[in-house]
């Protein structure tokens, strides 16, 4: 008989993992308080986390669903280039385009990869107890399940990640993100970013005549637009180049999103016997690597190797974990950094810091970009 496992939530992370378990054999039940997963805009799917939806098998429907774009370019908001690599020199170190995909199709193919009928929703997890050689779950419906282990990939406010590590609390970032998808094409020269002082906007096609834009600034905690917010970013980047206030009015005002930046330690303890975190409960980072989703991809994927290679799943979860660490305390330090130096004060801190990134060599810049992003950055264990 199959050993059980029961993945605690399906983003990203856990969709992904629990593909990639039913596929080593596993009995998988993934189990999602949310009813509509429906939120959120876009998602860049970086090379190395292509390379992980590879081993997979999604890898090849994810490039067909969204924009295939070299990415890396920077411009200071007055429209001077910080850093204008050629689109070919960013593939070359990438090893292919990544991925601009609406976040709703990147979680269709997902939940397509995982066997039809083992995904619960409305059902939340509110304890996981280990016992013996397994793990007892406490449902919000009263019920308790018996599994052979436990995912928890619930996101930073993760309900596994609290039992297994005590509290960990959420800190404001100092700053808020709006995301939107605009009914407009850009010209591809243009992708990358666009940055002022405690300011950073993003803006990249995703194919199908439309392309996703973001953008990051310092905001009190908690507030929101009195005029509606695509109305407030037109206020307050009307006077930034071209493409900004081209795609802001190319957007319904109904489908920005404003979501206001957290962070939160990432967890001291990712695996205890039978139950491991993946993904954003393991390890939060700020989004200014576009990595989050993209390493909760290549968590699914180094985890399904273990699982394949282990004598059991607790051996095979502290295998993960020793592997895993050293890459994502890195791109977490690194995301937290750049949000600092994005968002220094006073503002011409800020100009000053960011300005500097254009004195970094273009060679530096892609062997760097390559060992976070590229495909060669994603590699299984052994």
């Amino acid at each position: 008989m199959a050993q059980r496992i029961a993945v605690i939530g399906a983003g990203i992370a856990g969709l992904a993992s629990a593909a990639a378990l039913q596929q080593r054999g596993y009995d998988v039940r993934v189990i999602e308080e949310r009813t509509d997963t429906s939120t959120g805009a876009a998602i860049s799917i970086w090379p190395n986390a292509l390379a992980a939806l590879d081993t997979l098998g999604v890898g090849d429907a994810v490039r067909a669903a969204g924009g295939r774009i070299a990415a890396g370019a920077l411009r200071w908001r007055d429209g001077s280039w910080l850093r204008r690599p050629t689109a070919s020199a960013v593939i070359t170190a990438l090893g292919e385009p990544l991925v601009v995909i609406q976040r709703s199709a990147l979680r269709d193919i997902l939940t397509g990869a995982v066997r039809s009928g083992s995904i619960e929703y409305g059902l939340a997890a509110e304890q996981v107890l280990a016992q013996g050689n397994g793990v007892r779950i406490t449902l919000s419906d009263g019920t308790i399940r018996a599994v052979d282990a436990v995912i928890g990939a619930d996101g930073t406010g993760s309900m596994v990640a609290r039992q297994l590590n005590g509290p960990l609390p959420h800190r404001y970032a100092g700053y808020t993100a709006w995301r939107g998808i605009a009914e407009c094409e850009m010209d591809p020269e243009l992708s990358g970013e666009t940055l002022g002082p405690g300011a950073e906007t993003g803006h990249v096609p995703m194919g199908s005549g439309r392309t996703y834009w973001f953008t990051t600034q310092r905001a009190p905690q908690g507030q929101t637009a009195t005029d509606g917010e695509l109305t407030c970013l037109q206020a307050r980047l009307g006077g930034w180049p071209e493409p900004i206030p081209e795609l802001l009015a190319a957007t319904p005002p109904d489908a920005v999103l404003r979501n206001d930046l957290y962070d939160r330690k990432p967890a001291r303890v990712w695996a205890s016997g039978p139950v491991l975190l993946v993904g954003d409960a393991a390890h939060p980072m700020r989004p200014h690597l576009g990595q989050g989703g993209c390493q909760g991809i290549e968590d699914a994927a180094i985890l399904g190797a273990f699982v394949a290679e282990s004598a059991d799943l607790p051996t095979a979860f502290a295998r993960f974990v020793t592997f895993r660490r050293p890459r994502i305390a890195a791109l977490v330090r690194e995301s937290a950094m750049i949000g600092r130096v994005v968002n220094l004060r006073p503002d011409f801190l800020s100009a000053i810091a960011t300005r500097a990134t254009a004195l970094v060599p273009e060679y530096a810049f892609l062997r760097h970009l390559t060992s976070v992003a590229g495909r060669s950055a994603f590699a299984l264990p052994g």
